[in-house]
């Protein structure tokens, strides 16, 4: 793949590298806001639970309780909402949807007066529930600068999408969870090196096992996100010896959801925990930790239905098998075999099923992973293996390398077509 990017470094690709050049700049900024104490906080040292997904996804800015603790997370609440309501369930939301590019545009200008709302709210939960005794005054004055983190994190965004390379937000996340990282291998060498609890040639042989297993769920990630369903299709006003005997067909990813599921089951199993937080009675809380906490066995099974629920509804929410039925008939296209309509949608709602459930059971099994890995080895949570950070990292690289190739190639063949005339 890299003989595609060997003339990068030429002439031709000027343009490509400031853009590639703006992004790590940007992304650096971001790296180092994360490291950004909000005045008169300090570093949460209890077990953040639920929290533990934003933490990862905001470069451990939740943890050290910086100015970019909340991320973009709020942004995303509203995306997801916004989503929801498209789904006539709000006729104005609906409509929207349905005037394409300029409703886009206005249900973007929503998402983000909405994220920062939430960035409000969420910023006065977390700093209610670990500066409450700072008083009222210290709580205002830390939502504020998390929503104003919150905000200017937008703005980045904005600007490494229009002035660089890939998607702003998706690369932000992408970049904190890569940041905590090398924290995870610090903290496996320790545990199995240089705490000394097992004998040296043990803890190596454990180390480099753990090492193996990591890389090898990052080559499962990448081969699931990349897994897909063709399902042929042909076009009634084409013919195959006019298109060289190419097929056509319809591809249907095996995790649609991508990582949404899980984001949607943490929000819901976490609400209780922040009431807890607000309520501060032993007996409630006793009661979130051993029966609703996904640390605990009925809180990890929970969690589990959640994934498996929320991955139907949110691939049916972007998998609408009638509009995509709809779709090809105004393209006068058909599935071999199968009668356009009626009979189309019912195919393409039985194959989004089936596929829905590998994917759902493989999304079960990178998010269950740590947390029965801690349990079952005893080491610290520092120590993971797996997780949804994986595929958000995986998903988002994938992406960004082939809009950087694609970018790169193009310019090459209009050079090399320039040069021929």
């Amino acid at each position: 793949m890299f003989k595609r990017l060997k003339g990068f470094f030429g002439p031709t690709n000027k343009d490509l590298r400031h853009r590639i050049y703006f992004t790590v700049f940007a992304l650096a900024i971001f790296s180092l806001g994360t490291s950004i104490v909000v005045p008169g906080a300090k570093t949460i040292t209890k077990d953040l639970g639920f929290l533990e997904l934003l933490n990862v996804m905001t470069g451990g800015g939740l943890k050290t309780f910086s100015i970019f603790a909340l991320g973009v997370m709020p942004y995303i609440t509203a995306t997801i909402l916004t989503q929801l309501l498209q789904m006539d369930i709000v006729p104005y939301f609906s409509e929207l949807k349905e005037e394409g590019a300029a409703g886009r545009q206005k249900i973007n200008k929503i998402n983000r007066y909405l994220g920062i709302l939430f960035a409000l709210i969420q910023g006065y939960i977390f700093s209610y529930a670990f500066l409450k005794s700072q008083g009222s005054l210290a709580i205002m004055k830390s939502a504020l600068v998390l929503t104003g983190g919150t905000a200017f994190l937008l703005w980045l965004g904005d600007e490494i999408t229009k002035k660089g390379i890939g998607n702003g937000l998706s690369l932000m996340i992408m970049a904190g969870i890569i940041q905590g990282i090398p924290a995870v291998f610090l903290s496996a060498y320790d545990s199995f090196i240089g705490s000394g609890t097992y004998q040296m040639w043990f803890g190596i042989l454990a180390f480099v096992m753990f090492t193996l297993v990591y890389l090898l769920i990052i080559v499962g990630v990448i081969w699931i996100q990349e897994a897909e369903r063709r399902i042929p299709v042909q076009y009634s006003n084409r013919t195959a010896s006019s298109y060289k005997g190419e097929k056509t067909f319809l591809p249907i990813k095996l995790n649609s959801a991508s990582v949404m599921p899980v984001i949607f089951a943490s929000a819901i199993i976490g609400i209780p925990s922040l009431i807890a937080e607000f309520v501060n009675k032993d007996g409630f809380t006793k009661f979130v930790e051993n029966y609703i906490s996904y640390n605990s066995w009925p809180g990890l099974v929970l969690y589990v239905v959640l994934i498996y629920i929320f991955g139907y509804v949110y691939t049916k929410m972007v998998m609408n098998s009638e509009e995509m039925a709809e779709n090809l008939d105004k393209a006068h296209a058909y599935i071999p075999g199968i009668t356009p309509g009626e009979a189309t949608s019912k195919y393409l709602r039985n194959s989004i099923s089936k596929l829905t459930v590998v994917g759902s059971l493989f999304l079960i099994v990178l998010a269950v992973m740590p947390i029965l890995f801690t349990k079952v080895t005893g080491l610290s949570s520092a120590v993971t293996i797996g997780g949804t950070g994986l595929l958000i990292v995986c998903g988002v690289c994938l992406e960004t390398y082939k809009q950087v190739e694609s970018s790169a190639v193009s310019r090459n063949y209009t050079t090399s077509k320039r040069r021929r005339r």
